[in-house]
């Protein structure tokens, strides 16, 4: 009996169909985006033998948000800068591990024309206990003329993004990746070790039911955002209400989720941190591509995350994104109740 063979894409398969779509970019962007690949499958090896060598727990320093680093953090890190390091598609890299940039300079990346702002292992905190954990990178045009890229470089808004994406190592691992151009999900088959095309065109469901929130911080949270989390726990047939609490504390894990699924991720202003935790450059912004190119919203609770304008390498921003509906409905319990907390 001959059973049919389907047709299976690989990302880099894809990734020259889709060559088109960027016109300037002579092949480099697409390089650039096998680099971050390639670094993401040694990541992800490492991810999934972690229990059995000494590459878990604390390694002993902080980095620049104060936050413990752990081992595989700094494996990650060193990863991927090592793989935009030698590719010679990127001349500047800021990395939530580093306090500056790292300028590259070599004779392959001299005239290289993309700088890459990434979180090499997201929600790290939850490596030891076995959590979906991932990587957000982001990618733009440099500002600077040639040679090796410069701080300013990085301080564009989010709609000069010209790629973003997220690789999310779970139960299996995935790539989500968008140029502008709608969003394309690849899962990594490890019997050949490639990111094969698994979710094509993905949209987010315009009304969804899950809303993501750490409740164990509603004392702290604005009059807003209080209100919309009653909003959710409210029952009401018609829009199908009360909605499901449902919350990794993994950005990634908790993003991909809503995703595929709808539904609303917040991470607030709260007294203690009253212009939010999450990094806008190389956590919010691509995440905020992401979501709007898969027919979604994402905001700091009054203006959208794309038209903010970074001052800082590491600056920090409110984000609310997901379902559409849903972050409008946030937007106005923020705006109505909290005017002035965002």
């Amino acid at each position: 009996m001959n059973i049919p063979r389907k047709h299976i894409t690989t990302l880099g398969q894809f990734i020259i169909e889709r060559q088109a779509e960027f016109p300037y970019a002579k092949g480099e962007l697409s390089r650039l985006l096998r680099d971050i690949g390639i670094a993401s499958k040694v990541v992800n090896r490492e991810v999934n033998k972690a229990g059995l060598v000494d590459i878990l727990g604390d390694a002993g320093s902080v980095n620049v948000q104060g936050e413990s680093v752990k081992k595989l953090d700094v494996f990650a890190n060193e990863q991927f800068i090592a793989a935009l390091s030698s590719g010679g598609e990127c001349c500047a890299i800021a990395s939530e591990e580093n306090e500056e940039i790292i300028p590259i300079q070599n004779k392959v990346s001299g005239d290289a024309k993309y700088i890459v702002a990434i979180d090499p292992l997201d929600g790290s905190s939850n490596i030891d206990v076995n959590v979906s954990i991932g990587t957000i990178f982001s990618i733009y045009r440099r500002k600077s003329g040639s040679g090796p890229g410069r701080e300013e470089d990085f301080f564009q808004e989010g709609t000069q993004q010209v790629a973003a994406g997220y690789v999310t190592y779970g139960s299996s691992t995935m790539l989500v990746y968008t140029t502008g151009h709608g969003v394309n999900g690849f899962t990594l088959d490890p019997s050949i070790g490639e990111f094969c095309l698994s979710h094509q065109a993905m949209q987010i469901p315009k009304h969804g039911k899950i809303y993501s929130i750490n409740e164990g911080n509603y004392s702290r949270f604005p009059e807003g955002v209080k209100k919309f989390v009653r909003y959710c726990q409210e029952e009401e047939t018609s829009s199908g209400r009360p909605f499901s609490s449902r919350y990794i504390g993994s950005l990634v894990a908790d993003f991909h989720r809503n995703l595929i699924k709808g539904g609303i991720f917040i991470y607030p202003p709260t007294a203690k941190t009253p212009r939010g935790k999450l990094r806008l450059l190389y956590e919010c912004n691509p995440l905020a591509f992401i979501a709007e190119q898969a027919g979604g919203k994402a905001s700091d609770g009054s203006k959208r995350i794309l038209s903010l304008h970074p001052a800082a390498l590491h600056e920090r921003t409110p984000l609310f994104i997901g379902s559409e509906e849903l972050v409008k409905k946030a937007e106005e319990c923020m705006q109505k109740y909290s005017p002035v907390a965002v």
